[in-house]
């Protein structure tokens, strides 16, 4: 891939030393962990609190966790290979956005204000696990298309989990199930955007690296 193609898709590092680099692969596990770790138990949190935006964040990282174990499967793999992971990650993570959206509207008529207290402590320490996760992703950023997906997976984590917070806030405030659900479609977009970034950087790296490359 030339370097204007590299650029023109954000993927602008060095992927051959993170695939080399051990530490890139101790990050992958933390970060494996610490996401299907805490997925399962938000998920069982987002029931107990009754709350759509915990859901979806639950979902999110149970994902991402998923997602990211294929990642790090994918480390020794073809640059096509690894396109292809990329673009499978891309196609997934919008099916999730879809999915949120359409879960949303569902219970959009019947609306129940969720438990704000227990959704705000959750969400708390839910953008604790993800600041945390993207900060040992951080040097790492920057790359191909699949090392590229899984920084975005933890950063916009990080962002879902803000509002969250902010949507207990206003359901506790309003005493309204709106703001719960309008942050589960917030989270949705999130997901729908870096597909598309996701998608759209790995499609140009299967056209420009051979099979066997």
């Amino acid at each position: 891939m030339s370097e204007s193609e590299s650029d023109g898709c954000g993927c602008t590092g060095d992927a051959k030393r993170a695939e080399r680099d051990p530490a890139y692969a101790r990050a992958l596990w933390i970060v494996v962990i610490l996401n299907l770790g805490f997925g399962l138990l938000e998920i069982v949190g987002g029931f107990v609190a009754d709350s759509q935006a915990l859901k979806a964040d639950a979902l999110d990282f149970i994902g991402d966790g998923s997602i990211t174990l294929v990642g790090l499967l994918a480390l020794g793999w073809t640059a096509h290979a690894r396109a292809r992971i990329a673009l499978t990650q891309g196609l997934f993570l919008g099916a999730l956005g879809v999915g949120v959206i359409a879960f949303a509207a569902w219970r959009a008529m019947n609306a129940v204000a969720p438990e704000a207290e227990l959704m705000g402590g959750i969400g708390v320490v839910a953008l604790l696990v993800n600041v945390g996760a993207a900060f040992v992703l951080a040097r790492f950023r920057e790359g191909d298309a699949n090392v590229r997906a899984i920084w975005l997976f933890s950063r916009n984590d990080a962002l879902a989990n803000v509002a969250v917070i902010v949507a207990a806030g206003l359901v506790a405030w309003a005493q309204s199930a709106w703001p719960d659900l309008i942050v589960a479609g917030v989270i949705a977009l999130l997901f729908l955007h870096s597909a598309y970034e996701i998608v759209r950087s790995a499609l140009a790296e299967r056209r420009t690296q051979p099979r066997l490359a």
